[in-house]
């Protein structure tokens, strides 16, 4: 950069730190004079007057600043006015580059396009950085200082000097250091400077840096060398961590998944023993109401989306569980002590429902929208959380600590754990064995569709979405404990874990084949699971 170009874009700076406060409600028709003066004069003056509306540290003159440097800037050769264009047809569309509305059409011979050389593409590059770097809204700020770090520019350097000195907001000017050392080791400055630079980014610690910094170790000698090797070193350990933490919350998260899928089944497993292969057909069913809730809103009463999975929860609960009374009284309070049969039952009772949804809702996807706040992400460290992934965790614990209250604190849960502990004596106590396996195969399907509420927003809603979890879902029961909801939990979070962590290594499926192969060697050691349930039947 020559000299007259830098002191020109230093004190264009300076002006902005000192007008830009004053002029962020200026008007567009002061500024109008400066971009038609962009069509005068030789390259050299095109550069003067650039640097002039960069003085006026008014984010609106970039508009204009991009279009000239994406050759879109035109002059009216009638009255001298500069336009942004277009093309319409065989004509230009006219666009008030401080406006940004259309006021005409004019024909090519009518207007003159402004050139501009790679020179002067630099300079409205910097010029476009130092504008954005000022700009009043911090989260402009910072995405123009993540852009610089990107585009590693050393022609930006004088322009984060100063933003980095008027900066102040902490986490700003941290990402604007960042972005000065990236130009920095981009440039020809000398090697003190490049090895501050290197120490800024060593502290930066992510994969960004560390891929600058690997940049610099192949291609540098000495101090230089050493300095980034060093900080290579020292990033690669806190990335190595940082993945071990992320795997772990992906764990957690398909953990909660399989503790939604599982935790129903867990029940009617426990208290009657029936392997029922239509459980993943329950969550399908809570999938589709949430579908149909939301179809309803959207073209009734779109407002309450955001509420849209609090109406279908309750409703999820009520079809799932209507439909799993339905089958437990229809088919299998006939088939009882016989579980050959009652698998091919529900089997066959799961193959019916999937064909009924394909039939009513067709066989292709349905969309299920994410409500505002369950879109979107933070970070933490290195570590990316997603709100849809979290909401759903904590529901999990929800619905797990609803469901031990009910077990635990209600005359229906006294009755199913005495049911569950030894069904004879409890009948001889009076208790209703029939009615409790109906409710209590009713809960369980009931929690399968509120699980399926929830899944809708991570997976696709299709008539086979059961299907992807019922094999797991076992799994995690026996691997637990048969009817232990305790065990179901514990079981559920081990497996997600373990699964995340095989993948990067085997693979999504030979990683599933590794932890069936474990549950089954575990088995062998503890046929009862991880917490097996206590008393006279279950000892007999």
């Amino acid at each position: 950069m020559s000299l007259m170009r830098s002191f020109l874009f230093l004190l264009s700076l300076a002006a902005s730190l000192l007008a830009a406060p004053a002029l962020a409600q200026s008007d567009p028709e002061a500024l109008r004079p400066l971009i038609n003066d962009l069509a005068k004069g030789k390259y050299s003056e095109t550069e003067k007057q650039i640097g002039a509306l960069v003085a006026t540290g008014d984010p609106q003159v970039a508009p204009a600043l991009e279009a000239l440097s994406d050759g879109d800037l035109y002059v009216r050769k009638a009255d001298g006015e500069v336009f942004i264009t277009r093309k319409a047809g065989k004509n230009f569309a006219l666009i008030d580059p401080l406006t940004m509305e259309t006021t005409g059409e004019a024909a090519k011979g009518e207007i003159d396009k402004i050139k501009v050389n790679n020179k002067l593409r630099r300079v409205i590059r910097s010029a476009l950085g130092s504008l954005t770097l000022m700009a009043p809204d911090p989260k402009v700020r910072m995405a123009a200082a993540e852009a610089v770090f990107k585009a590693k520019d050393p022609d930006s350097i004088e322009a984060l000097d100063a933003a980095i000195a008027a900066e102040t907001d902490d986490g700003v000017r941290k990402v604007m250091e960042e972005a000065r050392a990236a130009a920095v080791l981009n440039s020809d400055m000398d090697e003190a400077a490049k090895l501050q630079a290197v120490s800024t980014l060593g502290t930066m610690g992510n994969r960004d840096a560390l891929s600058l910094l690997i940049a610099v170790q192949s291609s540098s000698e000495g101090a230089l060398h050493e300095a980034a090797t060093t900080e290579i070193t020292k990033i690669e350990k806190s990335i190595a961590a940082w993945d071990a933490a992320q795997n772990v919350w992906y764990g957690l998260s398909l953990g909660s998944v399989l503790l939604l899928a599982a935790i129903g089944l867990a029940i009617t497993f426990g208290v009657m023993g029936v392997i029922n292969m239509a459980h993943g057909e329950m969550v399908m069913i809570g999938a589709y109401v949430t579908f149909v809730v939301q179809e309803f809103i959207r073209s009734s009463a779109p407002g309450l989306f955001d509420y849209s999975l609090f109406i279908a929860l309750p409703l999820a609960f009520l079809t799932s569980g209507l439909v799993g009374v339905a089958i437990e009284r229809g088919v299998i309070r006939w088939l009882y002590g016989r579980p050959l049969e009652t698998l091919l039952a529900t089997w066959g009772i799961s193959l019916v429902l999937q064909q009924a949804v394909r039939s009513i809702f067709g066989p292709t996807n349905r969309e299920v929208g994410n409500p505002d706040w369950m879109s979107g992400a933070f970070e933490i460290g290195q570590m990316t959380i997603t709100y849809n992934r979290m909401w759903i965790i904590v529901f999990a614990m929800l619905v797990f600590a609803g469901l031990m209250l009910v077990l635990k604190k209600t005359p229906f849960g006294l009755y199913t754990r005495a049911v569950t502990q030894n069904r004879r004596m409890a009948a001889s106590m009076g208790i209703r064995t029939p009615w409790i396996d109906a409710l209590t195969f009713g809960l369980g399907s009931g929690i399968a569709g509120i699980a399926g509420v929830a899944l809708s927003q991570i997976d696709n809603v299709s008539p086979n979405l059961g299907q992807g979890y019922i094999i797991d879902s076992f799994m995690v029961v026996v691997f637990g404990g048969v009817g232990n909801l305790w065990g179901t939990l514990v079981g559920a979070m081990t497996l997600g874990v373990v699964n995340k962590f095989l993948e990067p290594y085997a693979g999504a499926v030979l990683g599933k084949i590794f932890v069936l192969i474990f549950i089954i060697l575990f088995i062998q050691k503890r046929p009862r699971g991880l917490f097996a349930l206590k008393g006279r039947a279950v000892e007999a």
